[in-house]
């Protein structure tokens, strides 16, 4: 074997996940996708003993971002940032998509800062906390307007914030899914300012979603080639001695790249991070099952380790997860027991899948009016539940019945209407059966007790 395949091998080997269970993708307790719901374009952060990933909410953005928060990196909480939103966060020349590509990093101030596409230009606020409360930082204009270079996309800024201090911005993306350019400028101490010209430093196989990492006094440019809405998209690097380029591909295989046998379609769009010493890449990839529909995207979020040496990177994509320090050993909680359901919109979507842990599943009802139903064994007390809807922003309405036998049925939560991740639902006193009751239907993709 030659020596450029050797260390190829080597790479391999240690990044993957050590080959022990299963690591299918309907699996049952699979940690990938790392977030309940259809997300994509992650960033993220860690801060004092919390983690924070700020997304797209797909389909193709909305009038806010999701932020996802954890402290064991399983168990996430959903909510929405204050900024930006479509209405405060837009120019004459936004266009009509919506927020989308956050990007957050903390400067060298100590403050924490946003670059954000909305519409189809770059926008960017500050915040003491990752949590917020945020703010727009540019006077509520744009930093790079729609036509900043006219015949490309101004979205996707990537900041990044070398040794010294110094920090870099990086974004760019072509039209119709060809001619990507990839821009890097200088920032001033504000965080706002550019410092000098921007330049191009389009590498090869460049299309989108720039991410600069360094190690070892290298420079690694990584970004995405291919269309997201197809199984074309996929990861690539490129190396350079400066942050401002130039940048040489080192191979012109991908690091990531649609893998249909195992179910992994499209994965890009990235964030790269450390913890406990290893380094692990946070990526969006097509939701399952993969079915092209022309302009419309529902991809989720997965994490995996990425392996460094020298001018190689390499990474081998999961359905198992990585095991990144702190991780929780379950994520969505204990088995409530059997689930049995109303009815499912296909075999694929059945009452089983909501309580898998597995967030690549999920029970889907037919349309109308239906329930779920969980089977405990025996008659026992149960601590209050959670509930985990395949879309957060979306308003669920429920009720909550419960049944020493399965025939007569008291009601033990009137109807109500909910958004978020998770839901909690009451606690039930003495019963064998709880029923939750959709009067509209749902698409639920866990419904667990706490884990304790």
């Amino acid at each position: 074997m030659s020596a450029s395949r050797l260390l190829i091998a080597s790479l391999l080997a240690l990044a993957a996940t050590p080959a022990l269970g299963r690591d299918g993708a309907l699996d049952p307790g699979m940690r990938n996708p790392l977030l309940p719901g259809y997300f994509a374009d992650p960033s993220i952060v860690h801060d004092g003993d919390e983690w924070f990933v700020f997304a797209t909410i797909d389909p193709w953005g909305a009038d806010t971002l999701g932020l996802w928060r954890s402290r064991n990196f399983r168990g996430w909480t959903f909510e929405t940032p204050n900024w930006p939103t479509k209405a405060a966060a837009t120019s004459p020349t936004s266009g009509k998509s919506k927020v989308w590509a956050p990007s957050v990093v903390k400067g060298r101030d100590g403050k924490f800062w946003m670059y954000v596409s909305v519409g189809s230009e770059i926008w960017v606020g500050s915040a003491d906390r990752p949590a917020g409360p945020w703010r727009d930082a540019n006077g509520g204009k744009p930093l790079i307007p729609r036509n900043f270079r006219p015949g490309l996309h101004m979205i996707d800024a990537e900041a990044f914030v070398d040794d010294d201090g110094q920090a870099y911005l990086y974004w760019g993306s072509g039209l119709n899914w060809v001619n990507g350019h990839c821009f890097v400028v200088k920032l001033k101490p504000d965080m706002v300012t550019f410092d000098g010209e921007p330049r191009d430093v389009t590498p090869p196989h460049y299309f989108e979603a720039p991410f600069l990492l360094k190690r070892g006094g290298r420079y690694f440019l990584t970004y995405s080639f291919g269309n997201t809405t197809k199984d074309t998209y996929q990861l690539r690097y490129a190396v350079g001695s400066s942050p401002m380029g130039p940048f040489s591909e080192v191979s012109d295989q991908p690091l990531l790249a649609t893998d249909a046998k195992r179910q992994i379609i499209s994965p890009g769009h990235h964030a790269i991070f450390s913890a406990g010493g290893e380094d692990f890449v946070l990526y969006h990839r097509q939701a399952l099952p993969f079915t092209p529909v022309r302009d419309m995207v529902l991809r989720q979020v997965a994490v995996d380790r990425l392996a460094i040496s020298g001018d190689r990177l390499a990474i081998v994509p999961t359905h198992r997860g990585a095991d990144v320090p702190g991780t929780a050993t379950r994520r969505s909680g204990t088995r409530l027991g059997r689930l049995t359901a109303s009815g499912s919109a296909d075999p694929s979507h059945s009452a089983t899948a909501a309580s898998d842990d597995n967030y690549a599943t999920s029970w889907h009802s037919n349309p109308g009016a239906a329930w779920l139903q969980a089977d405990l064994g025996t008659v026992k007390a149960i601590d209050a539940t959670t509930l985990r809807p395949a879309y957060p922003t979306a308003t669920v309405r429920f009720s909550v019945e419960a049944s020493l036998d399965g025939k007569v049925w008291q009601q033990i939560a009137a109807e109500r209407a909910a958004s978020g991740s998770p839901i909690t639902l009451p606690a039930v006193a003495k019963a064998r059966f709880v029923r939750l009751v959709f009067p509209q239907g749902a698409d639920i993709l866990e419904w667990n007790s706490p884990t304790r």
